[in-house]
């Protein structure tokens, strides 16, 4: 589940999502040669969220793993990364299957991973840890969650990740049914299970089903730290394709630990950008904040997420325009903010 940081210089990188000439971009621009080098030194991590929606997750993830096995980089697993351990299909990610047909046309074309690879790179995957540290840095997808971070350390390391997530899945479906709250969910869900997936038709606050889907979030670990803290929405609202009910809230705010937490995950953004065409909710995480500032309680906490996994999108859009979402590295220690459009800019803590 853990894996150490290298001493020295770091450059974390943003969420991917399967944009290699962005990727290759961005590591020219800091330096890196096409194996991973650096002539001062310096290593790369990945943040995870590697693949899906781009232009080509089977060229990044081969790109990354050859880093990686080099030891020229270390990477943790993201929410899309599990997603394919579990062999969940989602929204984006039938680079890997290619049996969605029509329901995944809108991220074509892409390249697709050749059948005789997927066991090669469900091998690379499942031996990705879930959390990098070392003395002065921390390194997750979504969040530091003390909590959840205690379990994850207490876990066996017999099991695998997938074995892990599922022995917690179940945990929470014993909570569930310990509260009672689960048939109560179940009806919420047949009354209304047309509609859950039509933003056109608003649908009331399903309290058993939001209570449901916090209990699942948060009794699972790896759930926590690879998607996020959740809690109950004040109201419902409609993203990645359904009715939703609880959502993610600014976790930092209650990290009272002083060592610095880089994330990835919440699709910041550095220029304006109309969320709901990117299938997302209203910026509500960072709206308060610039794209260049430090966050939370103590300031000591970064989203190097600068919502590339839109582009595609913005291709399809305005065919040759400069992209208006970027993929970004932060420099560690200088605490310099890096982008695939060549900009180098200082962070700030406000």
């Amino acid at each position: 589940m853990f894996a150490p940081l290298p001493d020295g210089p770091l450059d974390v990188v943003g969420d991917v999502h399967g944009e290699l000439d962005a990727l290759h971009a961005l590591l020219g621009h800091l330096g890196y040669d096409d194996h991973g080098r650096h002539p001062e030194g310096r290593h790369l991590v990945f943040v995870g969220d590697l693949c899906d929606r781009g232009a080509d997750s089977p060229g990044v993830i081969g790109f990354v793993q050859r880093l990686v096995e080099s030891g020229r980089a270390l990477a943790t697993l993201g929410n899309h990364e599990i997603n394919l351990l579990r062999g969940d299909r989602k929204d984006g990610n039938d680079w890997f299957w290619s049996e969605y047909g029509a329901r995944d046309a809108k991220y074509e074309p892409r390249a697709h991973l050749p059948r005789e690879r997927r066991d090669a790179v469900i091998g690379f995957l499942r031996r990705l840890p879930v959390v990098l540290e070392r003395a002065d840095l921390r390194v997750v997808h979504a969040a530091w969650d003390v909590a959840s971070i205690a379990q994850l350390r207490a876990a066996d390391p017999a099991l695998s990740r997938v074995e892990h997530f599922l022995r917690w899945d179940a945990d929470a479906a014993g909570l569930i049914a310990v509260r009672g709250i689960g048939e109560a969910a179940r009806m919420e869900y047949e009354e209304y299970r047309e509609r859950l997936v039509d933003p056109v038709q608003p649908v009331p606050m399903l309290v058993a089903t939001a209570q449901v889907d916090e209990i699942r979030q948060m009794a699972n670990p790896i759930r926590v730290v690879t998607s996020g803290i959740e809690r109950g929405a004040a109201r419902p609202f409609f993203a990645s394709g359904h009715w939703r009910f609880v959502e993610r809230i600014r976790w930092w705010d209650e990290y009272a630990d002083t060592v610095p937490v880089i994330v990835g995950h919440y699709w910041r953004q550095f220029e304006p950008l109309d969320r709901a065409t990117l299938d997302k909710t209203p910026d509500h995480l960072f709206s308060d904040l610039s794209p260049t500032a430090w966050h939370g309680r103590h300031r000591n906490v970064f989203c190097i997420d600068f919502s590339v996994g839109g582009r595609f999108l913005e291709r399809a859009l305005a065919p040759g325009a400069l992209p208006r979402s970027r993929l970004g590295a932060l420099r560690w220690p200088e605490r310099v903010l890096a982008l695939d459009t060549g900009e180098m800019l200082p962070t700030t803590d406000a």
